[in-house]
Parts: C-alpha cells; structure tokens; sequence
C-alpha cells in the first residue's frame, strides 16, 4: 500500500515539474512513465487517462499551497497578535521563502492550467477557481479583522486588496522567470507588505500639540 502510495506521488511530482516546465499540452504520459520508471500498466493503475492526472495534480497542488500558507500565517499569529502586526510578518516570512528557493519559484500549476484553459475539462477550471477564492478569501478575512482595529487610510475594496495578495504573487513569479531574477518574486511581496503598512498604519499628525490655552 505505501509502495502505490510512493509511485503515486512521484508520478505526481514528475508530471508537475515537467507541466511547469513547458505545459501540459506538451507533456506526454510516456515521458512521465518513462522518468518514473514504471510500466504504461503501472501509471494507468493510478490515472486512467491524462484528465485524471491533471485533476489529481491541481487537488495536490491548492492542498499543498494552503499547508504553505496555513504554516507561515499561522506562525506569524503565534509571534504577535495584533493581526496588522502579524500579518506584516507573514508576508515577510513568506517573502523569506521565496528567497530560500535557491533556483526562484517553479512556477504556478494554476496559472499554467489558465494559459491553457482548452485542454481542461469544466471540473479542473472549477477546482482552479475555487483555489483562487480561497486565497481570496483567506486573506480578506484578515484584511477585514484589520480594518476593525486599523481603518484604512484609503478609501479601497478590501476583495481588491485581497486579491492583490494573488495577482503580486503571480506577476512576481512571471516577472523573476521573465528577467531571469530569482530575487523578483522576494521583492514584490516585500513591496506588497510596504503597502499594507501604509494603508492600515495610523496616520500621525504633523501638527503640534497644543497644551492648554
């Protein structure tokens, strides 16, 4: 049983850095047996065709993002809980993972599947949409525990700025594929965490105090 197990998660592994390397399009069950090791019986035992392998691997992968995301924020909550505090720090532990990835992110399973949305079935679009709201959803409830502490300085949507979270990561990990800057990715979440901090922090008046009359 742990054997199946083990074969079913290298097969997993194999296909998704090859899908990220050139699409899945151009990824061929072959060569996935054939990295794998296995026989064409072998692989068809776990998938019964590439949808199935597709569906398996995005399941995998908003699994495995939401292990990564519950770590980091979950941590940050343990080390200060004021949620501005701890959510600032979140982004900076992220950031701080990015940064340890020594050859940059690999790259987004669910970007990849929207670049080539012909290929899927309805059910694989609907997985990768409910993925994306989770992350929206996930960070706009702690926007919104912010914003009943720390009122925004701008008048702003907080859905947008939760999905802000989305759209800097994802443009991060195109823009440090793009200019071959690993660092890119890094550097925009600390951006984004720059503008969350003006946006919530108290704004401190210029103006002197007057004492008295």
């Amino acid at each position: 049983m742990r054997k199946g197990i083990e074969t079913r998660e290298r097969l997993l592994a194999i296909a998704e850095a090859a899908i990220l390397a050139k699409g899945f399009g151009a990824t061929s069950i072959e060569e996935v047996i054939s990295e794998a090791e296995i026989t064409k019986s072998g692989f068809f035992y776990h998938f019964k065709d590439k949808t199935e392998l597709a569906r398996a691997l995005i399941h995998r992968y908003l699994e495995q993002d939401e292990v990564v995301l519950d770590g980091l924020f979950n941590r940050a909550r343990e080390l200060n809980d004021d949620p501005l505090h701890a959510f600032l720090i979140g982004l900076k532990l992220f950031a701080e993972m990015m940064t340890d990835l020594p050859e940059g992110h690999p790259g987004c399973l669910v970007a990849t599947i929207c670049y080539q949305e012909r290929l899927f079935d309805r059910d694989i679009h609907d997985m990768t949409r409910s993925g994306v709201l989770a992350w929206r959803q996930r960070f706009l409830d702690v926007l919104r525990e912010i914003s009943e502490i720390y009122p925004p300085n701008d008048d702003v949507d907080l859905v947008e700025v939760a999905d802000l979270v989305s759209t800097v990561v994802e443009g991060g990990i195109i823009m440090s594929k793009a200019t071959r800057e690993p660092e890119k990715l890094a550097t925009q979440i600390l951006l984004l965490r720059s503008y969350i901090k003006l946006l919530f922090s108290p704004v401190q008046s210029d103006r002197p105090l007057k004492l008295g009359h």
